[in-house]
């Protein structure tokens, strides 16, 4: 079904961030189609897939491609427009800027003076938070890991430091190695694989990153997909002949009570307890 919007509002000169749908059309909002209509010049990552958006909102207005490999180049030309213009941006699916070059685009148009407009919409990131069944209080967005088991496992390790929940892309030949890396870097995390998001074929499988590990080992599904890694459990209690010693040197830099604050931080530990303590290692000395 084609949707034909006619408006003959004529948009403000200044940059518009259209978010689009990730999968069925018909989650483009009124608002999103309607900037498509009046937009002067549409950036795209690729014309051929805003082609078939544009066409189901009987827009034909002038598309330009804007992506990594000529962001750099088109850039000016595209603020310069903007003074005069309505430019909107889109990436091919989603919410434009997350995992494409297009923050740069609105940093110098802010740097113009040029008027800046988001019309927020759909995000594969966050409608993966709200499938997963993982703490949503905390996250952290990681986009693609890297290609490379070494930097892979590196940015693991920097991920898995965070205290909340992860969301990574990921791709269907890459997968079940994405998912092998997250079990040996962070354990056996729970986690969910999303893919597919809001389209006939969709499918979310939960579990630990291990068993996760294993059912795609073998397995390459289609389709965009984002994968969920929960929060850490509480780290174990540390053993009591650890926090005596770090009192024990907190103690030889720093009066009692900084001391005690120092190690109860360091180790989650009671500070009125530690206090008792070290007033005890005071008297003893």
């Amino acid at each position: 079904m084609t949707v034909i919007l006619m408006s003959d509002a004529k948009l403000e000169p200044g940059l518009y961030i259209v978010a689009t749908p990730i999968g069925n059309l018909s989650d483009l909002s009124p608002r999103a189609a309607s900037v498509l209509v009046a937009a002067d010049v549409i950036a795209v990552e690729d014309t051929r897939v805003t082609a078939r958006l544009l066409q189901h909102v009987g827009s034909s207005r002038q598309m330009t491609p804007y992506h990594d490999h000529n962001a750099e180049r088109v850039r000016p030309g595209l603020i310069a427009r903007m003074a005069h213009e309505a430019v909107a941006l889109v990436s091919d699916a989603g919410t434009p800027l997350i995992s494409d070059p297009g923050y740069k685009l609105v940093r110098d148009a802010r740097a113009a003076g040029v008027n800046v407009t988001t019309i927020p919409g759909p995000s594969a990131a966050i409608a993966a938070l709200t499938l997963a069944g993982l703490p949503t209080d905390r996250f952290a967005f990681y986009g693609f890991l890297p290609a490379k088991a070494a930097a892979r496992a590196a940015a693991i390790a920097e991920a898995g430091a965070f205290r909340g929940t992860l969301v990574f892309y990921e791709s269907g030949p890459r997968l079940g190695a994405t998912l092998a890396a997250l079990a040996e870097g962070l354990g056996s995390r729970d986690a969910a694989v999303a893919r597919e998001i809001s389209k006939k074929f969709e499918e979310t499988v939960t579990g630990p990153l291990d068993a996760l590990a294993a059912r795609y080992a073998e397995l390459e599904p289609k389709g965009e997909i984002v994968v969920v890694v929960g929060p850490p459990g509480e780290p174990p209690p540390a053993a009591d002949e650890d926090v005596e010693a770090a009192l024990h040197e907190a103690l030889t830099r720093l009066p009692l009570g900084q001391a005690a604050g120092e190690v109860a931080k360091r180790f989650g530990a009671d500070r009125k307890a530690l206090y008792a303590r070290a007033l005890q290692l005071k008297d003893q000395a």
